[in-house]
């Protein structure tokens, strides 16, 4: 028996940042998201020896333990570890032995929700050895929880929930009540949005952490300038809501550059001097906005280019050492099988 998974990685519209604590606790979030052709893979294996082996292929790590009812949290697989942790404590499992494998299709640090998607692709391999019934809203918590609490890694909300709906999604945050509200776009819509949203990758990662930890410093000294970016960055999820709801697809690049402005101002570090020049660059060829995808610093930029703009600032784009990332919008979230 092999035990397989996977789920999407997500594409922030708007809204982003507002899913952190402590600002979705005190005054509540909102984000607009959508899942693309982008995937994090998990993989259980049985074995006949009483081992733990975990691969992350794409990584090239790997580690093996003698069977354990708990794995060390060490800093190399901690995902891994710590999701078999979790379903140990909490579900209990045989005293067998496995490989569990993981693959992402995109580089850590790159703002598409890598870390998030991996963990729920992860705990949905184990609930589908375990036959564990679980449901989405029940899987996106658990997920939440073990990286958020038992992992102590800072993020918000939204990748896990993303991943495990799929779809595009506006969703609300109130402390850890989570809504996930899915938008009945029509089709032509959503292939127009997707003809003219450029993905592009600025060939450099970052410490996601460190950068939501400075946004979060800053609501709790209560930093005026911060908070009214979020406000603002709420406002944008709702703006895009309409604007994709009513087909007024040519207010698009407004309200992404309306956002790129605003998150600017929630955290040191979320853009940077070349951030500016690509994105510079890109309005130049034709782009009526982007943003900057996950917490900033570095990673996945988006582009809305409307018309046949998008063939100008890709080659535009060219110049900055990075590359564009082909996808298509994807309407499932987390699937778990069995061979």
């Amino acid at each position: 028996m092999i035990y397989r998974s996977k789920a999407p990685l997500r594409i922030g519209l708007a809204g982003g940042g507002t899913d952190v604590s402590p600002y979705s606790d005190l005054y509540g979030g909102a984000i607009l998201n959508a899942t693309v052709s982008l995937y994090a893979y998990a993989n259980i294996e049985p074995l006949a020896e009483k081992t733990i082996q975990l691969q992350a292929l794409d990584r090239h790590e790997t580690q093996q333990f003698p069977w354990a009812a708990e794995l060390p949290i060490d800093g190399q697989l901690d995902l891994l570890k710590g999701v078999y942790n979790r379903i140990q404590k909490q579900y209990g499992m045989p005293e067998a032995g496995f490989r569990l494998s993981t693959f992402v299709d995109a580089p850590a640090g790159s703002g598409l929700g890598t870390s998030s998607t991996l963990v729920v692709a992860i705990v949905g391999a184990f609930a589908e050895m375990l036959r564990l019934p679980l449901g989405e809203y029940d899987i996106a918590h658990l997920a939440y929880d073990i990286e958020r609490n038992d992992l102590k890694m800072a993020g918000g909300k939204q990748d896990q929930y993303a991943a495990t709906f799929g779809g595009v999604n506006y969703m609300e945050f109130y402390g850890e009540n989570v809504v996930v509200n899915p938008l009945r776009i029509k089709q032509q819509y959503l292939f127009e949005l997707e003809n003219n949203l450029v993905l592009y990758y600025t060939a450099t990662s970052r410490e996601s952490a460190r950068i939501i930890e400075k946004q979060s410093q800053n609501v709790v000294s209560k930093k005026e300038k911060p908070i009214d970016a979020m406000h603002q960055l709420k406002r944008q999820a709702q703006l895009m809501k309409e604007a994709l709801l009513k087909g007024r697809l040519h207010e698009i690049g407004e309200i992404l550059d309306y956002g790129f402005q605003q998150k600017k101002q929630m955290a040191e570090g979320i853009s940077n001097t070349l951030m500016d020049e690509i994105y510079e660059g890109a309005r130049k060829a034709g782009a009526t906005g982007g943003k900057i995808s996950g917490a900033g610093g570095g990673g996945f930029m988006t582009f809305y280019c409307p018309g046949n703009a998008k063939y100008a600032v890709i080659e535009c784009l060219s110049k900055f050492g990075g590359f564009v990332k082909n996808y298509q919008f994807v309407d499932h979230g987390l699937t778990t099988w069995t061979i």
